[in-house]
């Protein structure tokens, strides 16, 4: 978005509420004025107006956990590959996202990361008008416990080592987050290696107990992946001992307030009940709606590759989501950031303005860019996403303002 932009005859959807046939006035690429009037009078002639036409107006979605689509994985190694996933996120109203890799060689990863570097807030190397905007990297895995490696390559996962986490980090300032599975050995170290580089440090595939998820806190850990998805609870761990039983990460997650988390939100992942379960302990402050969304997005249903392509992990598309190849395991979504905040809507009856807010304002907050991004506020990034009222995507406006991350709440 490069004009002055007013968007009238709006919905527009707040952090706390909706605000009624109001306007929208966007100059220089951020927002400049909000008006409960529809129709306000235009200064300029050269603004461009759009009609919202009773439609909602929302800020743009923020995809902190997000693999690929369009037919492409961030893993493939190529500049083709983010240009489709980007192109094809951006068509379900995200409009920055964190690319997310997954188990791969440790050559493949420093690939993943160098091209994370290329495309992080560079318009020179995408299109505003079609792409959605990178924020930085995910260093998902490889750290990963062998037995909750769900659908990524099992025989490609590691153990951290110092020589090679250093080769990763070496990318730190593109790195945002980093999951790791505490229970493995030397997991300290990397934390504390990401720590002292300001790196968000996350669990996932993991199955720890809920004491070394205490234990985990003093390391800085703050965030936990697809919350119920990949991880350890009471009756996992109760393979292992009989007596007592012991909480695992489902369990200290929705105990520790200090933790924030995500959910995949399409329907096929969780039940209404357990998100519900997710909102009502966590809050709109500490949750997240995420995608996890895979190569399949936008493309027909049959076999594809998790991962990168040349030695990814098969799975199957298939009735909106992926599977293993035998159909008995969820391998990822295959649905985009509209999917999910209209589903988490439907399922939970919760305000619209709630649930877009997790997709929006609380993301940004987690990684540090709610100060200019995630909502609809004076002074704020214009990226902005207009629903009709069945909330479909009528269309993606993108700012041509490039954020900077801050401070991590």
């Amino acid at each position: 978005m490069t004009r002055d932009t007013l968007f009238v005859n709006a919905n527009v959807v707040l952090p706390d509420r909706i605000l009624s046939d109001a306007s929208v006035q966007v100059q220089n690429g951020l927002i400049h004025q909000i008006d409960s009037t529809s129709n306000p009078s235009v200064a300029e002639d050269s603004t461009e107006i759009i009609d919202v036409k009773g439609g909602y107006l929302c800020p743009g979605f923020i995809d902190i956990h997000v693999h690929g689509g369009g037919g492409a994985d961030f893993m493939d190694g190529s500049r083709k590959a983010f240009e489709k996933a980007l192109c094809s996120h951006r068509a379900h109203g995200t409009t920055s996202l964190v690319c997310t890799s997954t188990v791969a060689q440790p050559e493949q990863i420093r690939v993943f990361l160098s091209l994370v570097r290329e495309f992080k807030n560079t318009p020179t190397n995408r299109d505003l008008h079609s792409s959605a905007r990178v924020l930085g990297a995910h260093l998902y895995g490889p750290y990963f416990r062998y037995e909750a490696i769900g659908c990524h390559p099992a025989d490609l996962y590691q153990i951290p080592d110092t020589d090679t986490y250093n080769s990763y980090l070496a990318f730190s300032e593109v790195i945002i987050k980093a999951s790791i599975a505490p229970e493995l050995p030397e997991s300290e170290a990397f934390a504390q290696a990401c720590a002292d580089r300001g790196i968000i440090l996350g669990v996932g595939h993991s199955l720890a107990t809920f004491d070394q998820m205490v234990q985990a806190l003093d390391w800085g850990i703050q965030y936990v992946d697809h919350l119920f998805c990949a991880m350890s609870d009471k009756s996992k761990l109760r393979q292992t001992q009989t007596y007592p039983m012991r909480g695992g990460v489902v369990e200290a997650t929705l105990f520790l307030d200090q933790l924030s988390t995500e959910v995949i939100a399409d329907g096929k992942h969780l039940s209404a009940e357990l998100l519900l379960l997710a909102h009502k302990t966590k809050g709109e402050d500490r949750l997240a709606i995420v995608t996890d969304c895979n190569r399949a997005l936008d493309m027909p249903d049959g076999e594809y590759i998790f991962g990168p392509e040349k030695n990814g992990q098969p799975f199957l598309h298939r009735d909106q989501v992926g599977l293993t190849l035998d159909g008995s395991s969820l391998a990822s979504s295959t649905t985009g950031m509209d999917h999910h905040v209209k589903t988490f809507y439907r399922l939970t009856a919760l305000p619209l303005h709630t649930v877009v807010k997790m997709a929006s304002l609380t993301p940004a907050r987690i990684i540090g860019y709610a100060d200019q991004l995630g909502s609809i506020e004076i002074g704020k990034i214009a990226d902005l996403v207009i629903l009709d009222q069945d909330l479909v995507i009528k269309s993606v406006h993108i700012s041509d303002r490039q954020p900077v991350q801050g401070r991590i709440e």
